[in-house]
């Protein structure tokens, strides 16, 4: 027989709706549908059954309900503000002051009735001190469950120290930090997705062209040599040219009497592989250019020194070797020499135009230098697992505050767990979105006054 499939539940209900700790479009819709509980005739049992419901839906929803027991506390700390001045020109007796003592207000003025302290709005208080519930009150994650994970996978830090436990009770004065890349990743707009014709974001395309072609630019640079570099290594191709071109030296035709030998050879491929670096020189058009007129004579001079002694190797001595490969290197040191000279020289002249004011150079208006500064600080990179440039998700600024019990520093993505939560006369420092008579019903639920 076959088992029905069970239907998923919906994290974010929108016919029974569900406030949660996101920063989601759902939860924002939901909060605009809230209206306060209807008590009607429900029993007390149900009204406070629901208020405890929705209420832990929102807090501590990541918690088990006898864990959660287990915190729940039946006081709640308070502040009562005191003003000195009051305190100094007051000893209290007024506040006994009744009609019979003459005491009595000006005609037209209301008394001053004080606010009441919302200690009903302090029920899930404990749950504040959580490391995930205070990582996603400080800003660094888009969702409690999201900061469960950040600390679950190693990216979060109490005083210095890694932390893996998500259930972590905070103490006044413990600083938390959160990864940059994860708060980026969280709070950052997501890449978008490719629609129905096949084209996918502009930005992103336009990264990945980029860094397509920096990687043929740099392929073609590996594979181009500069001219100093072609100077340098040019002894290696030299000599294979030579060994192609006029073959190895020390084959010899088999009608040959005699062999020559071992120093005549050594000498006629010294000769060789001076003639072709000889010929390199004068038969490459950009060097011929680079050269004088003066020192174009020399090298066919040298071409038809060495030609002459190719044809009687035996008369050349060692120190006619020496002089040839001075006068060689002599040539291609003066080559480099005027290469990175005018290397230098158009160097110069690139860095003065552009630091030039004249009017052929290209001026900026402060739009274009704005600009170009936030690119800087916030580049295009499809590397990156949120949209770039960075820029909020939506939704975002509904949820964008932080508690007065935190102490947090965007820059860093570290935050200072100050006190413990309290409530003021007509304030209360725990976060939550329902009214005080909701957080009276869960209170008096969790009292277990039925």
């Amino acid at each position: 027989m076959r088992v029905p499939r069970r239907k998923p539940i919906r994290f974010h209900g929108l016919k029974r709706p569900k406030v949660r700790q996101d920063m989601k479009k759902e939860t924002l819709y939901n909060l605009s549908r809230m209206k306060p509980q209807h008590t009607g005739p429900r029993t007390f049992f149900q009204q406070k059954w629901t208020a405890k419901s929705i209420s832990r839906a929102y807090h501590g929803f990541k918690v088990r309900e006898k864990q959660w027991q287990r915190l729940f506390s039946r006081t709640a700390n308070a502040v009562v503000p005191m003003n000195a001045k009051y305190l100094a020109d007051h000893d209290g007796s007024e506040m006994a002051a009744g009609r019979g003592s003459g005491k009595q207000l000006s005609p037209g003025v209301s008394p001053d009735i004080p606010k009441t302290t919302p200690y009903m709005q302090m029920v899930y208080h404990p749950l504040e001190r959580r490391l995930d519930t205070a990582i996603f009150r400080a800003l660094f994650a888009s969702s409690a469950k999201q900061a469960r994970q950040f600390v679950v996978h190693g990216g979060v830090r109490v005083n210095g120290r890694p932390m893996r436990h998500p259930s972590y009770m905070l103490n006044p004065g413990d600083l938390f930090q959160v990864d940059p890349e994860k708060v980026l990743y969280a709070l950052g707009e997501k890449k978008r997705r490719k629609n129905s014709v096949g084209e996918v974001d502009p930005l992103v395309q336009a990264a990945k062209e980029k860094e397509r072609i920096a990687k043929i630019q740099e392929s073609a640079a590996q594979l181009g040599a500069s001219p100093e570099a072609r100077e340098e290594n040019q002894d290696t191709d030299e000599i294979e040219q030579a060994r192609q071109e006029f073959g190895n030296v020390e084959e010899e035709d088999e009608g040959a009497e005699t062999a020559p030998a071992d120093g005549v050879v050594k000498t006629r491929n010294s000769i060789k592989s001076l003639r072709v670096r000889t010929k390199s020189i004068i038969d490459d058009p950009k060097t011929k250019e680079k050269l004088s007129a003066k020192q174009k004579q020399s090298v066919r001079a040298l071409a038809k020194s060495l030609k002459t002694a190719m044809s009687k190797p035996s008369s050349t001595t060692p120190s006619d070797l020496d002089d040839w490969e001075a006068q060689l290197q002599s040539i291609s040191a003066n080559l480099r020499s005027d290469s990175a000279k005018r290397r230098d020289e158009l160097e110069a002249a690139n860095a003065k135009k552009a630091t030039d004011g004249s009017k052929d150079s290209l001026q900026l208006t402060p739009q274009m230098k704005e600009a170009l500064e936030k690119y800087k600080e916030n580049p295009v990179n499809a590397a990156k697992p949120y949209l770039t440039p960075w820029r909020p998700r939506p939704y975002m600024s509904a949820f964008a505050f932080i508690p007065r019990y935190l102490e947090v520093n965007q820059n860093i993505c570290s935050a200072v767990y100050l006190r413990h939560p309290v409530c003021y006369p007509g304030f209360a420092e725990v976060p939550t979105p329902f009214s005080p008579e909701t957080g009276q019903l869960a209170y008096t639920w969790y009292l277990r006054r039925r």
